[in-house]
């Protein structure tokens, strides 16, 4: 191996980098590869008719369940809800879920109480559904369906390429529920996030303000709510910079309080109701003389301080899918601004094995 082999190969967030490439050829997959096959169990689901929903996961799949939640409430129109893991497998909660429709959502379908909980939901009446990255996983083989994200092998132990997998197969099923396919639409995904990761230097030019940040707060309102949440867990889990997110509307109850005009604050303003809600609370915020960065539309940008304005055209619910990409790029730039290996965050595993 050349001296100039062995420094990238070496080179820290060498593995997460490749993995955010990875993202558009991934999503071409599943709409090329995967989609037929998700719209088939979509319709076996859908002939069941189930009365609700029932979402189960941990730590970005976790966000990527609660953006289904969204997707579930507003176009299926089923009431739907977070399980609360530790009801079935620390209490013992037997609970009645006939006619109820559990999906659990894991990268590796491996965390014993994932397994447990959707094992517990299946004797419970319950119909199940897995989502994960390993078709061969515990998970997926105590589920009556399994859909496979097809993202190929992670290695990097925060989760990029997974969690856009997660959130475009999760749309695509939710689609199939209602009769559609949802692929037309999401056509122009790989595309789109193609022209998002060629857009680097945009995002290492804004990671400078926050290489020496204390704390950040990231807000959204609707599909963009799951975006904020994920993009503080992985400013989080590579940076270790404290990053706290909140639905815009729980931020007016408090913790507006905490910003003040050295505060960096991140904004996911989607292009829709969703954005259109978080309008009061960006006025606010820039009341406070808040540093206020936008990830949305040219327009929502440039009432920002600063921010990286995202190609149009797709659905809102869709957007989620491009939104959380540059905020990606931005956890890695900052930490590796800080000098840490994004590839490599301290304390953590890739797969947690949580009870």
């Amino acid at each position: 191996m050349s001296a100039a082999s062995q420094e990238s190969s070496s080179k820290p967030g060498r593995i997460m980098a490749g993995e955010m490439a990875e993202q558009p050829a991934v999503l071409r997959r599943i709409l090329d590869e995967g989609a037929p096959r998700i719209r088939e169990i979509a319709e076996q689901v859908a002939a069941r008719s189930p009365r609700f929903v029932l979402l189960t996961a941990r730590g970005t799949s976790d966000n990527a369940a609660l953006y289904a939640k969204y997707l579930v409430e507003i176009l299926l129109g089923k009431p739907c809800g977070l399980t609360s893991m530790s009801t079935t497998t620390a209490y013992e909660a037997k609970p009645d879920l006939n006619d109820c429709l559990v999906i659990t959502v894991s990268q590796s379908g491996g965390s014993p109480d994932l397994v447990a909980s959707t094992k517990a939901a299946r004797e419970a009446g319950a119909l199940t559904l897995a989502v994960t990255n390993n078709s061969g996983s515990p998970l997926a083989q105590v589920s009556e369906f399994h859909i496979d994200v097809l993202a190929g092998p992670e290695e990097a132990l925060p989760a990029t390429k997974t969690y856009t997998a997660e959130l475009l197969s999760l749309y695509l099923f939710v689609e199939g529920m209602r009769g559609g396919s949802g692929v037309e639409a999401a056509k122009p995904l790989p595309d789109l996030a193609r022209s998002v990761l060629d857009r680097q230097s945009e995002v290492k030019a804004l990671a400078g303000r926050y290489r020496f940040a204390e704390r950040m707060v990231l807000t959204s309102r609707g599909y963009g709510y799951p975006t904020a949440k994920e993009a503080a867990l992985k400013l989080m889990e590579t940076s270790y910079i404290p990053a706290l997110s909140y639905s815009g509307a729980d931020l007016l109850h408090g913790p507006l309080a905490m910003v003040d005009n050295v505060s960096p604050v991140i904004a996911v303003v989607t292009d829709g109701k969703g954005g259109e809600a978080l309008q009061p609370v960006l006025d606010r915020l820039r009341d406070r003389g808040a540093d206020l960065v936008v990830i949305g539309s040219e327009d929502a940008v440039a009432r920002a301080s600063a921010g990286f304005a995202l190609p149009t055209g797709l659905p809102e619910e869709l957007q989620p899918i491009l939104e959380i990409i540059p905020l990606q790029m931005l956890a890695y730039e900052v930490t590796i601004a800080r000098g840490q290996d994004p590839d490599a965050p301290r304390a953590l595993a890739k797969v947690t094995e949580t009870r």
